[in-house]
């Protein structure tokens, strides 16, 4: 779920209950605040729990709700997963550690710590190298899946993406989306459910009902989306969406920036050419 941003650049608790209910009015399962999309790097911790609480005071208890916590530093993931589970969070995602660059050991490491720090609130692992530089592997990933409370992983690996014994598999990218419905996956964390929550959902429910050529069909009418929400950057194509059909600020928090006119031109095409009303 991408964060909303006021006009002082804070963290919009108004406007991102809004879009959570958005989300699950329009397909979502549940909600991820504070990943990628929500622009986590640029959080801070209060900020975090700040959104989670307002996310869940939104969206009731029986939504499942998913909390970022994930950083290159074990003892602070360790302490915003704490946080995380206090304030009502379902379960984290917690992705690989950006920058140190640890090794095999490390990485076990890092999520055996941060499993352990909260042993009854279940983990996703993120899988993401193009973001974090190094790569899990799906022998590693299995061997993390006998912690107890390790239950699935985002996998943004797209060479390496396939069923992982103990694991629920995510996808990790829309345009891998239907690759894991078709290999029996759990679904999917995904950025372009923003715009094309139903049909997306329709997808995972045609696949899970044996009607594979129907999701095959789905997917190929949502690759202009997927391309239009890729042409720079995640999140600022998805906001850049959000802005257009009047679901959401558009404003984001620097080192990102807003949309150039070819990315917008793109973003407005991509909208448009599925039949989504743009905004002037």
């Amino acid at each position: 779920m991408a964060t909303p941003f006021d006009e002082n650049g804070g963290v919009d608790t108004d406007a991102a209950r809004r879009l959570a209910a958005h989300l699950l009015e329009h397909g979502s399962h549940g909600l991820v605040v504070a990943g990628t999309t929500g622009e986590c790097p640029t959080l801070t911790d209060e900020e975090e729990i700040v959104l989670l609480r307002a996310v869940r005071a939104e969206v009731g208890d029986d939504v499942l709700l998913v909390c970022g916590t994930g950083t290159n530093d074990t003892r602070h993931s360790c302490e915003l997963t704490k946080r995380a589970a206090e304030a009502g969070a379902d379960a984290s995602l917690v992705v690989a550690p950006y920058y140190n660059k640890p090794n095999r050991a490390g990485l076990k490491g890092h999520f055996e710590a941060v499993a352990e720090a909260v042993p009854d609130l279940p983990m996703i692992m993120y899988n993401i190298p193009a973001r974090v530089v190094i790569n899990m592997p799906p022998d590693l990933l299995a061997e993390l899946a006998t912690v107890d409370n390790i239950v699935g992983v985002k996998q943004a690996n797209d060479e390496e993406l396939g069923p992982i014994d103990g694991l629920a598999v995510l996808a990790g990218n829309d345009n891998t989306f239907l690759r894991v419905l078709q290999f029996g996956g759990a679904g999917g964390i995904t950025v372009a459910s923003h715009v094309v929550g139903k049909q997306m959902r329709e997808m995972w429910d045609a696949a899970l009902g044996g009607d594979l050529d129907r999701a095959v069909a789905i997917d190929a009418e949502l690759t202009p989306i997927y391309e239009g929400l890729s042409v720079t950057t995640n999140p600022i194509p998805v906001k850049t969406a959000l802005a257009m059909l009047g679901l959401a600020p558009e404003r984001m928090r620097l080192p990102l920036v807003a949309a150039d006119a070819e990315q917008r031109a793109a973003v407005k095409a991509a909208l448009e050419g599925i039949g989504l009303p743009v905004a002037s």
